[in-house]
């Protein structure tokens, strides 16, 4: 018997997200739609890898997942260390990291640095600016202008949580892959959550960019004069995307992880108060928590909240609901009152010419979707 269309709730999403990679904004898109923990809706469209061998995606395929590294690892990381009373949200970066103990920096907290609010400027190539010595480049941060005063807007800052993912290594002395391991992905008994995968493992991530033409084109136009030969040529697959990130070995505060949709969706549970295993009730209230009232961003602990005009969340999610985004395509959104999760993985960035997709649009479109199947279930 064929069941009629308007039964099928989930139908429209995978549609939806199958013109999406017919019009070219991306090769695959996996997504996973929960609540109280149980997945509702799943599914795994198009192809991971289309150069230089096809491979289709499936649910178990691993996707770079960019700057969702921010809130899921950093953000976590962060939250655990203050739930212990490591550090005060509000004490000066200066007093971790003496690189910051600066006239224009002694002012950042590690609350503006979790929100965005710090002034440091959004990226900076850091293996241009530090001749390729990974050693320095948290100087080379400590001596960026900023571009406003501490406290004063929201400007979103890789620079800002590279610097949170090196304090974690001062306050923990591990770096933030081993830390991550420690403290998330044993706890959690994730299997398929790392940084750097494995040679073997390759077949089964998802593909990004032929070579770093996008990066590559900012630096040649914004840092003319200054060379670097460690550019990537070939399609980049089964290493993070990241150039920042790559060259601080594939690991950092802003950018590295590696997961599937399904593990991926146990990370998300840890900043739902009822679901988390790492973290007390009360610590994940800050997540819904708007840190940065009257700026140009509604943001909390490492999060967007749906509040922000614009955001990705769409009108179908309340203002609390919090989430983030990555820049391969990918992207987390959660809504804890109801205990939900909108998980979508992309890989927008391979086999595409520049410029990539903005996929926005997309992303408030498949919210609206899922929450409506959710409705009509």
């Amino acid at each position: 018997m064929t069941i009629p269309h308007e039964c099928q709730p989930e139908l429209k999403i995978s549609e939806f997200l199958r013109g999406r990679i017919a019009a070219g904004d991306f090769p695959s898109a996996v997504y996973l739609i929960a609540e109280n923990d149980q997945t509702i809706f799943a599914d795994a469209l198009g192809d991971a890898v289309r150069e230089p061998e096809p491979h289709p995606a499936t649910l178990e395929t691993i996707y770079d997942l960019a700057s969702l590294t921010k809130p899921l690892i950093t953000g976590l990381l962060c939250a655990q260390l203050f739930e212990r009373g490591e550090f005060i949200l509000d004490d000066s970066v200066a007093n971790y990291l003496p690189e910051f103990d600066r006239s224009d920096k002694n002012g950042i907290s590690i609350r503006m640095l979790l929100t965005h609010t710090s002034g440091l400027p959004a990226w900076r190539p850091l293996y241009l600016l530090t001749d390729g010595k990974q050693e320095a480049a948290l100087s080379a941060i400590a001596a960026e202008p900023l571009e406003s005063q501490p406290g004063e807007r929201v400007t979103y800052s890789d620079l800002g949580f590279i610097t949170l993912g090196f304090l974690l290594q001062r306050l923990s002395g591990r770096t933030i892959d081993v830390l991550a391991h420690e403290q998330i992905f044993a706890p959690l008994g994730l299997q398929h959550t790392f940084f750097n995968p494995a040679i073997a493992a390759r077949t089964g991530v998802a593909a990004c960019e032929s070579g770093n033409a996008y990066e590559r084109d900012m630096c040649e136009r914004d840092f003319a004069g200054r060379s670097y030969d460690g550019w990537r040529n070939e399609t980049i697959w089964g290493e993070v995307h990241d150039g920042n990130a790559y060259f601080l070995g594939g690991a950092a505060g802003h950018a590295g992880l590696f997961s599937t949709v399904t593990e991926t969706l146990k990370l998300a549970n840890q900043f739902i108060g009822s679901q988390s295993q790492l973290l007390k009730p009360e610590t994940c209230e800050l997540f819904r928590q708007n840190m940065t009232l009257g700026l140009n961003e509604a943001r909390s602990f490492a999060w967007q909240l749906a509040e922000t005009k614009d955001s990705t969340a769409g009108a179908s999610l309340p203002p609390d609901a919090f989430g983030h985004t990555g820049f391969t395509g990918t992207s987390c959104w959660i809504h804890a009152d109801r205990e939900r999760v909108f998980i979508l993985l992309t890989n927008r960035t391979h086999n595409r010419a520049l410029p990539f997709a903005n996929i926005n649009s997309v992303r408030r479109e498949f919210h609206t979707l899922a929450v409506d199947a959710l409705t009509v279930r």
